[in-house]
């Protein structure tokens, strides 16, 4: 038989606020000491009152607006109850029939594997909730079971959950849809997203069903995804095991499970609850919230410009690919890389000669400096090599300082040590020679230590002359002007002949 996959993704988001959602206490907890960013809110200490974040419902109204959602006049949240060692109160405070955004939609790229194009994927709804603490687990070295330690710093960090509709049909849609969201929140600013840091983190519920049918079949529910390629890899692995359960005649339960990175396996956690088993009800000590349609309206207009928008300048603006500007669009540090190197280098004055800037600056950043930062796992905005110098380093290219070759040598060396590259240049003499008389001894040395290539020319193979030049570069460690090498070879070459 053959059966159509279902997913649905929970993503949360932290938001990228000072305080936390329902106190005064710092939410930057990823370097501090263990239980150092606390206070009685945070903790769940008796007589504690909470006291709601602006600034997160805000980023949570801007998301929704940016997902096309509903932003309804009223809101409020609840109580969602269960016992955890990582719940401090014994609940968490959350939203459950009232979320703050309702019913909207992203668009992403279909897979192609399964005959889909562009496809609109629904947004159920955007929520705004506190973080729980975190669990550290130490193992106990003679084999026995060891213990666990809470860090409070984390709890209360605010929340943001968009949940999807059950509309995604494959992995690599789902890696679509998780994407060009995770890009969308960090356009909008309001999440830094690291999925490293556990800025960014994905549920997803998966079932298969028979092809054609309309009816959904018995979803699991996947934790534990850390990355993109484990999303998939989950997905992957979780629809074939239920498709192997239903063709050995047995059922799929309901239940959350693990993936397990190491085996590369999910892993039965425990029967999946329903909201009921949450017992929901209203925060009483939150007041509800009225939103006025000024603050939404004020809000809309504040949206800044998304990846889709600024691609779409990117190649109309200036010429570039729909592949190029796509990349550099992945991550706003990478467009606003992009954009701050190419303003230093464009004259306002010359449109191609712009263009022209625009895909040499994509051309360095998407090439070598990519390459570097790739090497380190490291994100553009935290490299070493800073927009204005990466321009620097194009305009010695561009008065003949350098060749393109000894660039890349300078941009190593610049991304190694983080000095500029006129210093680089000079420390390491690497300034291309235009010197015609240290160019033509180069070329002497070329011309009588290659027999067989002056031979081959003066048959007329007009290729050796190239191969000349490089010749001449090896001996020039690489710093002769190419024309100008190149120029010299042949007349050199040319003085040959009888």
């Amino acid at each position: 038989m053959q059966y159509e996959t279902v997913i649905g993704l929970e993503v949360h988001v932290q938001l990228d606020t000072r305080s936390k959602m329902f106190c005064a206490c710092p939410a930057d907890y990823q370097d501090a000491e263990p239980n150092t960013r606390t206070c009685p809110v945070c903790l769940g200490l008796p007589g504690a009152l909470p006291v709601i974040n602006r600034r997160a419902v805000e980023y949570t109204m801007m998301t929704g607006l940016a997902l096309h959602c509903d932003i309804p006049d009223f809101t409020k949240f609840d109580r969602k109850n269960y016992p955890y060692p990582d719940l401090m109160k014994g609940y968490q405070i959350s939203q459950y029939d009232l979320p703050l955004a309702l019913g909207g939609y992203l668009e992403i790229n279909g897979d192609p594997g399964i005959g889909h194009d562009r496809r609109r994927i629904g947004v159920e709804r955007v929520h705004l909730e506190e973080d729980v603490a975190k669990m550290q687990h130490f193992p106990d070295g003679d084999g026995g079971a060891g213990y666990s330690l809470v860090d409070v710093n984390r709890s209360g960090v605010p929340l943001m959950e968009v949940v999807s509709k059950p509309d995604l049909r494959s992995p690599e849609e789902a890696r679509q849809y998780l994407t060009s969201l995770h890009s969308l929140v960090q356009f909008l600013g309001v999440s830094t997203a690291n999925m490293q840091d556990g800025n960014f983190r994905c549920d997803a519920n998966v079932s298969i069903r028979p092809m054609g049918s309309d009816t959904f079949g018995t979803r699991t529910e996947i934790k534990n995804m850390n990355s993109f390629r484990s999303v998939v890899q989950a997905l992957e692995y979780e629809v074939e095991r239920q498709r192997r359960v239903l063709k050995d005649g047995g059922q799929v339960v309901q239940e959350t499970r693990g993936w397990v990175e190491e085996r590369e396996v999910t892993v039965s956690q425990r029967s999946k609850e329903y909201a009921h088993d949450y017992r929901y009800f209203p925060e009483p000590d939150l007041p509800p919230l009225n939103i006025g349609r000024d603050w939404v309206a004020q809000l809309q207009t504040a949206l800044p410009e998304l990846a889709p928008q600024r691609k779409a300048r990117f190649m109309s603006d200036y010429g570039l690919s729909e592949y190029d500007s796509d990349l550099l669009t992945g991550s706003r540090a990478m467009a606003d890389y992009f954009e701050a190197a190419l303003s230093l280098r464009s004259s306002s004055r010359d449109p191609d000669a712009d263009q022209d800037s625009a895909k040499e600056v994509a051309n360095w950043i998407l090439g070598d400096l990519s390459r570097l930062l790739n090497q380190d796992h490291r994100d553009i905005a935290d490299s070493p090599v800073a927009p204005a110098g990466l321009s620097d380093l194009l305009s010695l290219i561009a008065d003949g300082t350098l060749s393109t070759s000894l660039a890349k040598t300078v941009l190593e060396e610049m991304y190694a040590t983080g000095g500029n590259a006129a210093d680089v240049v000079e420390e390491k003499g690497l300034a291309q020679i235009s010197d015609t008389g240290a160019i033509e001894a180069a070329v002497a040395e070329a011309i009588a230590t290659n027999p067989k290539a002056v031979a081959d020319y003066l048959d007329g193979k007009e290729n050796a002359a190239r191969f000349l030049m490089g010749q001449v570069m090896r001996i020039t460690k690489g710093q002769a002007q190419p024309d100008l090498a190149l120029r010299l070879v042949q007349e050199g070459l040319e003085a040959q002949k009888p």
